[in-house]
């Protein structure tokens, strides 16, 4: 397999300073794009209302991979599962994608909400989010998520 190296487009400005599992709605950030890009990367993005945002959880460690079955959240309510049935810091590659609203842009400061990424997180990519590339058909899942992120996008 090919090795990708890729550099941050950007950094998490703002918001939360602390990780945590709970509680993520309403935070407001900035995504802070390189100075190196100009100013026409981002002509149009106001247009949207929710972004992809590709970052990496930056304060975990490698040691925190976790290449076998665990409950989520390590709580034995729930069932083993995957690496890749978790959406955390212990996967291989430490990335997450996450969907925040847009509030607007002041040249490249992006004001965004719901971004559950804590200040200094790089940001590899990001893009409008668009319904039509959304999921197709309904979306299934066992009971295991909606428990767990009851309080997830509550007020923080």
């Amino acid at each position: 397999m090919m090795t990708l190296q890729i550099e941050p487009i950007g950094t998490v400005v703002g918001g939360r300073q602390e990780v945590a599992d709970d509680n993520w709605g309403g935070v407001e950030s900035i995504i802070r794009l390189d100075p190196k890009f100009p100013i026409d990367v981002v002509r149009g993005l106001g247009e949207f209302s929710h972004l992809v945002v590709t970052w990496h959880f930056s304060k975990a460690s490698p040691e925190d991979v976790a290449l076998h079955a665990r409950s989520p959240r390590n709580d034995p309510r729930w069932e083993p599962s995957g690496t890749f049935v978790h959406r955390n810091h212990r996967r291989p590659n430490q990335l997450a994608i996450s969907f925040p609203r847009l509030l607007g842009a002041d040249g490249l400061d992006l004001h965004v909400t719901d971004l559950d990424a804590v200040d200094g997180t790089p940001v590899y990519d990001l893009a409008p989010y668009f319904k039509e590339m959304g999921p197709r058909g309904d979306v299934c899942e066992p009971a295991w998520p909606s428990e767990m992120l009851k309080d997830y996008w509550a007020e923080a």
